[in-house]
């Protein structure tokens, strides 16, 4: 297999983007990354999304996106794996590129989210739950982690305010992002008074949804080196897993089981431990989420993720750095793109581009996205060298 370096990055801020359609903001990532790569055409095109039949009446994105880009005549494949389908898009992408099949590949995600009405995308979005079992109950995502989130304060003992730091953090990264939705920092007592959606979960512990795209060229390493390009950033971990669909079948539904294996074999993969890892974007969509994903990528004790949180340690300048770009929470949750959007942070942090939100001395970032309640989860690790 052939080692995979990211070339270029490209993405469009997330906000309503009622002018734009679909392909226009694909394209527009797509195009980005392709200057930024200093290419004009490529081999494959692997497009995640997750809702584009419901929300904005398109499928077969593949061609659909490659036709308006330029690519046209190039491979090009739809990705979906709910809200995991960016990193879906990433991972194809480099097996491709890995395998030899191809030299030149684009992974991008997109998600026009704001065209269908609020309610109508909560009900899509709760596609990605097991509908016999939960959907059908009338359970939304909001509700199933409002659900996850009592029980665990109760096991644990944690109040609500506890998870405050997640939030503050965020916006606090996010300020210094001009692609991201939100970008105004906010204070302890804003996140108290915040109303409630689903009991314990408040407005500020849920992110915003959102059109965007974001994506990024792939070849191989050896190329670059070839040509003595300077810093490669290289794909050095990429795994996936997947757990039940529905929460009350887990063995344990306080613990990501498939986080914690894609994360292991994202570790062997890249032949390193968790204390060398300087950045962890996590998939924060809910604060309960980034919490859970600390402990099962083996940054924090069972039961001990808003401690990390509470002590400053998720903070750019903290041992584990999250959200450096705003996370989810802030740059918001275009579901489709939001695993592209992790990876273009992670490499805007390897090439010191980050700003004032930049890691000193980062070389190595991980990216963790999920899709469905931890049904479905993709880890991915890369280094500069």
């Amino acid at each position: 297999m052939r080692e995979v370096a990211v070339l270029g990055i490209g993405q469009t801020k997330i906000e309503e983007h009622w002018e734009k359609s679909l392909r226009e903001l694909a394209g527009e990532a797509i195009l980005a990354a392709m200057h930024d790569a200093g290419v004009t055409k490529a081999d494959g095109l692997f497009i995640g999304n997750m809702m584009s039949g419901a929300a904005n009446h398109q499928q077969h994105l593949g061609a659909y996106v490659a036709d308006w880009a330029g690519l046209r005549f190039s491979d090009a494949l739809h990705v979906e794996a709910a809200c995991g389908s960016g990193s879906a898009a990433f991972r194809a992408a480099v097996m491709a590129v890995a395998s030899g099949s191809l030299d030149v590949a684009i992974a991008a995600g997109v998600e026009k989210m704001t065209d269908s009405p609020g309610g109508e995308i909560t009900a899509e979005l709760a596609t990605a739950a097991d509908y016999d079992w939960e959907a059908s109950q009338g359970l939304s995502f909001v509700a199933l982690n409002a659900l996850i989130m009592r029980r665990y304060m109760h096991e644990y003992g944690w109040k609500r305010e506890h998870f405050a730091p997640f939030s503050i953090n965020a916006h606090a990264n996010g300020a210094h992002n001009p692609f991201a939705r939100f970008q105004e920092p906010i204070t302890e007592a804003a996140y108290a008074k915040a109303p409630l959606i689903a009991d314990p979960i408040n407005l500020l512990d849920a992110s915003p949804m959102g059109d965007g795209a974001a994506a990024a060229v792939l070849v191989p390493a050896e190329m670059l080196r070839k040509v003595g390009s300077g810093k490669i950033i290289r794909v050095e971990g990429s795994a996936a897993a997947t757990d039940t669909i529905a929460i009350h079948h887990r063995r344990d539904p306080l613990w990501l089981s498939a986080a914690e294996r894609s994360a292991k074999q994202a570790y062997d993969q890249a032949k390193i431990t968790p204390s060398e890892v300087d950045l962890f974007e996590t998939h924060d969509a809910f604060t309960i989420m980034a919490a859970l994903s600390l402990e099962a990528a083996g940054f924090a004790e069972r039961g001990q993720g808003p401690r990390l949180a509470l002590e400053g340690e998720i903070r750019p300048d903290g041992r584990i750095p999250v959200a450096t770009r705003g996370g989810l929470k802030a740059r918001g949750h275009p579901v489709g793109a939001t695993g592209m959007y992790q990876i273009i942070e992670v490499v805007q942090q390897l090439r010191c581009e980050a700003g004032p939100t930049q890691v000193e001395g980062a070389r190595i970032g991980m990216t963790q996205n999920i899709g469905g309640s931890g049904s479905n989860i993709l880890t991915h690790i890369l280094r500069a060298v």
